[in-house]
């Protein structure tokens, strides 16, 4: 699905470029309409259409009895915006989640399997100057030992 790096800048007009790479992979899922929420850790979640109705569905299976899973719904779907790419490749990103997660011009946008996130470039290098120390150990942690 989405691997990998990239470093881009937003217009003057609030649009992102996505990746070529990432286009393609759009383009063999026939798929025009993209979705773009709040992320954790303060970055923005793209996902395929096809990929966002599968989060819709686990989400709305949470009881709306319990305090917490709607106040999750309410902040990530209310965040939530379709978007469609124009013939150059790029999407037109609401304010809101530019100011949500502090992206003026420089962003990085990174693959992660089954979405694609959104970062400021400040963010990103943060986030990864604190976490690549960590890599090891994390991987000890989460992944199954045989």
């Amino acid at each position: 699905m989405f691997y990998g790096e990239f470093e881009h800048n937003i217009d003057k007009k609030g649009r992102l470029i996505i990746p070529s790479k990432f286009r393609e992979i759009y383009k063999d899922r026939y798929t025009d309409k993209l979705y773009i929420t709040r992320g954790l850790d303060k970055c923005l979640f793209l996902f395929t259409e096809e990929e966002w109705k599968l989060q819709e569905k686990k989400f709305k299976d949470l009881s709306f009895t319990k305090g917490e899973a709607r106040k999750f719904n309410r902040l990530y779907f209310s965040g939530a915006s379709e978007v469609v790419c124009d013939a150059q490749g790029r999407i037109l990103i609401p304010q809101y989640l530019f100011d949500y997660a502090f992206i003026k011009d420089e962003v990085m946008v990174v693959g992660v399997s089954d979405r694609v996130e959104i970062w400021s470039k400040e963010k990103w290098k943060s986030f990864f100057d604190d976490s690549i120390e960590s890599f090891e150990t994390l991987a000890e942690k989460l992944i199954d030992k045989e």
